[in-house]
């Protein structure tokens, strides 16, 4: 019998439904994946599912050299995915339509490795953590052909990631120091096609959340009532 790749997640190799990958998206993602068109909420809903798993695969780490074994996994399967070799991964499946833009997603894998070596006394994890979801982010704009506003998109991602690093760190100097980074990172309004109205919601919320001094976007009265007219209006 051959051993278990305990490396490789574990998932349902039948596939997985759209709710079930909803569902386990953090709360502001969530709520900004219901603005997303319907043509295509599936590939933003990829993109915010894949994040959700390898931040789970760090927060959940006992041992940082398993976890890095596991983002390694990650890593590897989408440099096969880019190559057109699909891992029998039920998430990886939903980026065959990617082709090459799906090796810009390894650099979220990067991102999420370097918080395994941040002990809090910097924000170099958060800030490579947060360039790795902008990188995503913009191959997603390629992806629904506005390769026009990839370098909105990669800003966008970057401010509304910093603010959320913020807001789930226990010590607060350390949360101070990244929101004070992310205020510089989303003053600017970035102009978004409709197709990107979810990363329009979570950068609006984190720019609301940044100029209260708070990580949490939903941390403030009239956040709700603020991301509502975002999801409908864009502003």
């Amino acid at each position: 019998m051959l051993p278990v790749d305990f490396t490789a997640p574990q998932s349902n190799q039948t596939g997985v439904t759209e709710t079930e990958l909803t569902e386990i998206l953090p709360t502001a993602q969530r709520f900004a994946l219901a603005y997303a068109p319907a043509a295509v909420r599936a590939d933003v809903l990829t993109v915010l599912a894949l994040d959700t798993r390898l931040a789970g695969v760090v927060r959940a780490a006992r041992e940082p050299v398993l976890a890095q074994l596991r983002l390694a996994w990650w890593r590897e399967a989408l440099q096969d995915a880019a190559a057109g070799t699909i891992r029998a991964e039920p998430l990886l499946g939903r980026l065959e339509s990617w082709r090459e833009e799906t090796a810009a997603l390894i650099a979220l894998v990067d991102g999420w490795e370097a918080m395994l070596a941040n002990d809090g006394s910097g924000t170099a994890g958060p800030l490579a953590m947060a360039e790795g979801r902008g990188n995503a982010f913009a191959a997603l704009a390629r992806v629904l052909q506005h390769a026009d506003c990839a370098g909105e998109a990669q800003r966008a991602a970057i401010g509304w990631s910093l603010v959320d690093q913020a807001g789930r760190t226990r010590d607060p100097d350390h949360s101070a120091a990244t929101l004070a980074l992310a205020r510089a990172r989303v003053e600017c309004r970035p102009r978004l096609p409709r197709v990107m109205r979810s990363l329009a919601v979570l950068h609006g919320l984190a720019r609301r959340a940044a100029a209260r001094r708070q990580g949490d976007l939903f941390g403030s009265s009239g956040a709700l009532f603020a991301g509502i007219r975002l999801g409908i209006i864009g502003r």
